[in-house]
């Protein structure tokens, strides 16, 4: 149902994206793809879990903050309540201790937040490495990067070593939906992205 709607006139750049598409592919198959598969099938599943806990912990900063943006200070302050709780009980944000406690998990960045507040998500765009993305999420991506906290770590090694980790944690759990795309990949994840943004921003 929800990969129904037709959003190709979102794609004014289809031939250049689809380009940078099979390129992005080939790097995934012949590098990212096969070091997730080797991270997942190694690494301890309660070691995952914790992995995959503490990134989203330290999203909740961006989550409190795009919300009250949005003009949802309850919301803003679940979550800041789950970073609070998470980062102390939770080990650093490695056990989700919030949930548990009815503090329920949300997903907010400050590309939805211009969503909401009228600016128009623009043409569809595939970036080399990065995927799917629009000139709205691009300008909000920043923003909500260093409100996640990453980029206030000084030491670069370690910065590098945490965003690394970070998107390899994020390919091994993409490994599991891959079987879902159906059809011309290209658009199906073309949809998915546009539809999935659009979700979010009307929550």
């Amino acid at each position: 149902l929800l990969l129904s709607f037709n959003l190709s006139a979102n794609d004014p750049f289809e031939e250049v994206n689809r380009s940078i598409y099979k390129f992005n592919k080939a790097v995934d198959e012949s590098f990212a793809r096969p070091v997730a598969e080797v991270y997942d099938n190694l690494v301890p599943s309660f070691i995952k879990y914790g992995i995959t806990n503490f990134f989203d912990n330290i999203e909740e900063i961006d989550n409190s903050f795009n919300q009250l943006l949005q003009g949802k200070p309850g919301y803003a302050v679940n979550d800041f309540a789950r970073f609070c709780v998470n980062t102390t009980i939770g080990l650093v944000g490695l056990v989700d201790v919030a949930s548990s406690l009815g503090l329920d998990s949300h997903d907010e960045d400050f590309g939805q937040t211009l969503g909401v507040w009228g600016v128009p998500t623009g043409p569809y765009l595939m970036l080399p490495f990065y995927g799917p993305s629009s000139p709205r999420d691009l300008v909000g991506r920043p923003i909500s990067g260093v409100l996640s906290g990453t980029f206030s770590i000084e030491e670069s090694d370690v910065r590098l070593s945490i965003t690394a980790l970070d998107a390899l944690e994020t390919r091994a759990r993409l490994l599991d939906v891959e079987s879902l795309i159906v059809g011309d990949k290209y658009t199906f994840i073309k949809n998915s992205y546009l539809q999935y943004s659009e979700f979010e921003v009307q929550d």
